[in-house]
């Protein structure tokens, strides 16, 4: 049988495996353990669009629902149905946190994180919010955890609002959101005003 042809067949069955497990919520990834039939070529790439052998995947239903059944194993991406895995390239993260709400301020404040896909999570103890910088630029990428080992780059004009939100506390600047403080950058380092 071709590539291709196993190509199709796995993503054609990989999307009605998903839609046959949806119910109330998330399906139950972390408790299945299928074999792996090997990588397909699905890729994420960084600003959230998913390619599927080097075109876009336009509709947002099936990204949507393919999102769902997506696993972390280690430093690599599944997506996993009771009856196969199948391996995805992920540039980044695999989500865009695309919008951010506040509500209430300091300890008390909670952020509220919505992707690209549509997920929501409050950010704090088991979502937590984390901010890589490059070694060479100095640009920051934040992320927030969004379900499993899953995080979400943070987008840019979400980060620039989070920024207005900050605090300062033990000699770093950074959110307050569920009860935890997130670092994002030391005091020392902060611009002058």
């Amino acid at each position: 049988m071709s590539k291709d042809r196993i190509t199709t067949l796995s993503t054609e069955s990989l999307a009605a495996s998903a839609r046959a497990a949806q119910g109330k919520g998330l399906p139950p990834v972390d408790r299945w353990n299928p074999p792996f039939m090997g990588d397909l070529d699905i890729r994420i790439a960084r600003d959230g669009t998913w390619f599927h052998e080097g075109s876009p995947i336009n509709r947002p239903e099936l990204v949507r629902l393919f999102s769902t059944i997506l696993k972390r194993e280690s430093d690599r991406f599944f997506l996993v149905t009771p009856v196969e895995k199948v391996g995805i390239t992920v540039e980044d993260a695999p989500f865009v946190a695309v919008d951010v709400e506040a509500e209430g301020d300091g300890p008390a404040q909670e952020l509220i994180f919505e992707t690209n896909v549509g997920d929501r999570v409050v950010a704090g103890a088991e979502n937590p919010i984390r901010v890589e910088r490059d070694g060479e630029t100095g640009e920051p990428s934040p992320y927030v955890m969004i379900r499993a080992g899953l995080e979400a780059l943070i987008d840019r004009k979400s980060f620039y609002r989070l920024i207005e939100l900050g605090a300062r506390r033990d000699g770093w600047f950074g959110l307050w959101s569920g009860g935890e403080f997130f670092p994002v950058i030391p005091e020392d380092d902060l611009p002058e005003t």
